[in-house]
């Protein structure tokens, strides 16, 4: 028989900006592009039946391997949050999914692994974890979330830049450390990201690649090969 898809649910997170989500397990490898996790400049905390990962920031498409089947419950944190919590640069955990016990010391995070196991909700549990995290840290930088939200606006590299008042290497530093990557490639995800939200509300392609801030159809066409891996139109049916 044909693998079943993996359900999916998500749910804003008590966590500002955050979302929780849920994956349930699946029956084996996802089809073609059903399975993908694409970059959307954003970092999670995952838990599985008795691991916590963090999932850094993806530059392209990430396609979970053998074994990897769930369930699984995380909660993902927007684009440049997630430093403030760890107290690690982004671009150390770039397209790597690490073991928190890497980040923090390992006899805490068994302790909230095995809370985690054997909690009716583990979903529930992961965002108090988070929540936990975010108390104890420092208060989120107001002009990273400026320079997401103006590149998220599909805003260029050099407005942005000039917006929150931040020369370019000052402004390409400042991204590494909070998103794993400079400026550029974060916008380059975030377009993504618009174009995809478009093309699945309906809109014709020629007419998102338009609105998200593509040159034309083919631009967008390439872009999504580079970072997804797959045609825009196997995308939109997964």
């Amino acid at each position: 028989m044909p693998a079943m898809p993996a359900a999916y649910a998500e749910r804003p997170s008590r966590l500002p900006g955050a979302v929780v989500w849920t994956k349930s397990a699946a029956s084996g490898p996802q089809p073609g592009a059903a399975g993908l996790v694409l970059p959307d400049g954003c970092m999670d905390l995952l838990w599985t039946g008795g691991r916590l990962l963090v999932a850094g920031p993806d530059t392209c498409a990430f396609r979970p391997g053998p074994g990897q089947g769930g369930p699984w419950a995380g909660i993902r944190l927007r684009p440049g949050a997630m430093p403030a919590l760890l107290g690690v640069p982004a671009h150390e955990l770039r397209d790597r999914r690490v073991d928190l016990a890497a980040l923090r010391p390992a006899s805490e995070v068994r302790r909230l692994i095995g809370r985690i196991d054997a909690a009716p909700d583990p979903a529930a549990a992961l965002e108090d974890l988070a929540l936990h995290l975010a108390a104890e840290a420092q208060p989120e930088d107001r002009l990273v979330r400026a320079v997401a939200s103006s590149l998220a606006a599909g805003h260029g590299v050099a407005a942005t830049a000039e917006e929150v008042g931040l020369g370019a290497r000052q402004l390409h530093r400042r991204s590494l450390a909070a998103f794993g990557y400079g400026p550029k490639t974060l916008a380059r995800i975030l377009r993504l990201q618009r174009a995809l939200a478009l093309a699945r509300s309906g809109m014709p392609l020629a007419e998102t690649a338009a609105r998200a801030g593509y040159a034309d159809q083919a631009h967008l066409a390439r872009d999504v090969r580079e970072l997804a891996g797959t045609p825009v139109t196997s995308l939109l049916r997964a």
